[in-house]
């Protein structure tokens, strides 16, 4: 007799969170995209899934105006899931493997210009908070960190005397990656007063103003509401700061191995977006200084 569709759920996400020891959000997003998925199916006995019923899925929640970045993503987890269960509970198949999604339009990821990212960065630090901020963001900016991964710091993790701090990425992978001069000098002023609100036992680099480790969605919001007073246009989150890290390392160095490193990517792939960044820069230098870029004018 087959098992419940929800109990091979449960057991899956059971597998990834104590045996794969994947992050808070990635097994919420692997929960969401696979019951999404039953629900489509309408929990028909999963060993007897096809590969068409998959493509009808993928059909459907495209026809909804779900992304092929998106698609993709569940596509991933679906075929993550199917794969566990022919491992553990003796599925025959994988009826997502093959599958195709539609292709979605490239889009470049935002990043500030350097002008802008000085412009953030440069706010007065009057206050316990205001100097927790700026060491955060200084950090975001000069080591292109992941949200996730600035949340999940401690004190011990940064090194002074080396200037790096070593962060735990995807899939529970450390790099050490350094730390610029002014973030350095911002977190220093930081652990100077952290004491004075942290918790007995609280061990995270940066804490909330109660005193205990401080929340993802407070970091965004203090990042966008700063982004907003300093009199940025855009909506300013922290992995534009992540991205504008890479993107102007890359304008400065183009050593794209170095910065695929530095920001914990898989896939060198991953990072070669960035090289699309850096020839928009160069085509707007070329666009205003170049005496034949611009078109003749008319008489």
């Amino acid at each position: 007799m087959s098992e419940e569709p929800d109990s091979l759920v449960v057991a899956f996400i059971d597998y990834l969170t104590n045996e794969r020891r994947f992050s808070a959000l990635t097994i919420e997003n692997y929960t969401r995209d696979i019951r999404l998925l039953l629900r489509h199916l309408q929990h028909n006995d999963l060993q007897q899934i096809q590969s068409s019923n998959i493509r009808v899925v993928v059909a459907q929640l495209h026809g909804k105006g779900l992304s092929g970045r998106s698609l993709a993503r569940m596509l991933s987890a679906w075929r993550s899931f199917y794969n566990y269960l022919i491992r553990r509970h003796q599925f025959q198949h994988n009826p997502c493997q093959g599958i195709k999604v539609p292709k979605s339009p490239h889009k470049l990821p935002n990043a500030l210009s350097p002008d802008e990212a000085t412009q953030l960065l440069a706010f007065s630090v009057d206050n316990l908070l205001a100097i927790r901020d700026r060491a955060m963001f200084e950090l975001f900016y000069s080591s292109g960190l992941r949200l996730t991964e600035l949340s999940r710091l401690k004190p011990i993790n940064i090194d002074f005397a080396e200037g790096t701090v070593r962060v735990m990425g995807k899939g529970g992978k450390a790099r050490i990656v350094p730390i610029g001069r002014f973030a350095l000098d911002a977190l220093t002023q930081w652990l100077e007063r952290r004491s004075q609100i942290a918790k007995p036992g609280t061990t995270a680099l940066f804490l909330s103003q109660h005193g205990d480790a401080i929340s993802t969605r407070t970091v965004s919001h203090r990042l966008k509401q700063r982004a907003l007073r300093q009199g940025i246009q855009q909506n300013v989150h922290p992995h534009i700061l992540r991205h504008s890290c890479a993107s102007h390392l890359l304008q400065s160095s183009g050593d794209l191995r170095a910065v695929q490193e530095m920001l914990g990517h898989a896939s060198i792939s991953s990072t070669q977006v960035y090289t699309h960044l850096d020839f928009q820069h160069l085509s707007k230098i070329y666009d205003a200084a170049h005496p034949r870029a611009k078109k003749k004018t008319e008489i």
